[in-house]
Order: structure tokens, then C-alpha cells, then sequence
């Protein structure tokens, strides 16, 4: 079984700056960290080759700049086995529409991925939009916001979504791509001998001409969102009316001034 888990490379910082010409977040100068829910994934595809009765191969995903590959490097230093840096100019000012592409045609050439996981979302953009992108692109199943996952079948996972108000459980055919939330798991830390032996790993690095790409799709030519404008809202400045005298007495201040609003 091949498990590819796709990850991010954040900023270590809540102190970024937007670019003034493209409005994309500036990373120019800023430390990375791995994306937090994407360790959750990791944790996910460990415990499953910790527990599965066949081989499991677990290899890591990501696309950015060169330094990205020590996100990658953290991660086999977890326990994965292998990691993929897809880093090129070309790649660059990506949307998550252009990022899911690149992504995709990247497991493509990995091939035979039984299951690929996301975190549930980058926590700098917020957007949990990749994975879905992605499994549209391999026409793949997909399930998303999962708590849980158990291999449930030779070819099949099940998985429990926990959502705002209610759970649901769905069952996948493999190969399948599944974003999970940090409920799954607790992730593990590296031990110093993992962290020595992630360095005896391979970690493969694509450029753009390694990669089947149409280039209209690529970058943030390439990407349909369009950002015009990134500000701070002004604070609403509200005028409040005290409540005065015995409860039922203000009650009935309060009734009043909610039908004069009509809003009752």
C-alpha cells in the first residue's frame, strides 16, 4: 500500500505582510513551519503502517522554494519514508486552483498512491480547499473534515466526519484522498536516531520540465482569483442603552426598543 501525505510550508510568524502589486501573503524573509494539520495527516499514515498486516510505503508531497524540504525532512524524520519538493519560478503566486493542479499531476507521476491525505487546512490561508481540488482532478473519491479512519477493506477506508453539529460516517473505495482534522490524533515527535536516519532518505525534487504541465494553468497567471484588495475592517463603533430598574422592568425597556427596530 502507497501513501502520499500532501503538506505546507508556513509562516512561523503571525507578523506577514501583503504585497502591495499581487496582494498575496510576503513570505520573502520569513521562517517556516510545517503546516500543523498536516502532521495530523502524517500521524494518520504512520499509524497506519505502524498497524497494517501488508508493507506500507508512506512518501511526502510538497510545492514551494527550495527551503520547503525541511518541512519534508521533519516529516521522514516522523517516519515517512520518502519526500517530493515540486519547486520551480514557474509555480509561483499559485491559487489553490493552480496549486491543486501541480499537485495532482505530481501524484500522477508518483503513481499507484492508495490513499492521499491533506491536513484539514493551511493555517494561512484557511481555505481547506486543495485536497477537494486535487481528488477532482484524479477523479478520485474524497472525504473531508475526518476524525477518524480505519481501513475497513482490502480496498476500502471508513471515516467519520466530524462537522459543527452532527457526525457522519462515509466508506471510500481506494484510492481515495482524505483531508483530517486535528481531533484524529495526537502526532509524534522525532526521535533524535529518526531525525539522524531522515537524512539517509530520498527526498526527489521536480522542477517545472519534470512534470506533464499546461502552462496556461500554472502560477498566479495561471490562477482564476483575482484578490483586489486586502485590509483591516474599521472597528463598529455601537451606541449602547443601559437597562435600568428590576428585571421585569428592563425586560420591558428591552421589549419596547426591539419592536421600535421592529425586529419583534
Amino acid at each position: 500500500m502507497k501513501i502520499v501525505v500532501c503538506l505546507k510550508q508556513v509562516p512561523e510568524t503571525n507578523d506577514v505582510t501583503i504585497d502591495p502589486v499581487t496582494h498575496n501573503l510576503d513570505r520573502r524573509g520569513l521562517a517556516g513551519v510545517m503546516n500543523p494539520f498536516d502532521k495530523n495527516a502524517i500521524e494518520l499514515a504512520l499509524h497506519l503502517k505502524d498497524t497494517a498486516d501488508d508493507d506500507v510505503q508512506v512518501a511526502l508531497l510538497t510545492m514551494g522554494p527550495d527551503d520547503y524540504a525541511e518541512s519534508l525532512r521533519e516529516g521522514m524524520a516522523m517516519g515517512a519514508d520518502a519526500g517530493y519538493l515540486l519547486s520551480d519560478r514557474a509555480f509561483a503566486g499559485a491559487d489553490t486552483l493552480a496549486t491543486g493542479y501541480v499537485i495532482a499531476q505530481a501524484l500522477k507521476k508518483i503513481g499507484d498512491a492508495d490513499l492521499i491525505l491533506f491536513g484539514r487546512q493551511a493555517v494561512d490561508a484557511d481555505t481547506g480547499q486543495v485536497g477537494p481540488i486535487v481528488a477532482e482532478f484524479l477523479h478520485q473519491p474524497q472525504i473531508t473534515y475526518a476524525a477518524s479512519l480505519r481501513l475497513s477493506g482490502k480496498n476500502e477506508v471508513t471515516a467519520e466526519r466530524l462537522l459543527e453539529d452532527t457526525k457522519q460516517t462515509l466508506v471510500a473505495q481506494l484510492p481515495a484522498v482524505v483531508s483530517v482534522r486535528s481531533e484524529l490524533n495526537t502526532p509524534r515527535y522525532p526521535t533524535p536516531r529518526n531525525i539522524q536516519l531522515s537524512f539517509d532518505k530520498p527526498l526527489t525534487v521536480w522542477h517545472h520540465d519534470d512534470l506533464d504541465l499546461d502552462d496556461t494553468r500554472l502560477g498566479q497567471a495561471g490562477s482564476p482569483t483575482i484578490v483586489t484588495k486586502v485590509y483591516a475592517p474599521e472597528p463598529v463603533k455601537r451606541e449602547l442603552t443601559p437597562l435600568t430598574g428590576t428585571p421585569s422592568e428592563a425586560a420591558s425597556q428591552l421589549i419596547k426598543a426591539l419592536k421600535g427596530r421592529q425586529l419583534i
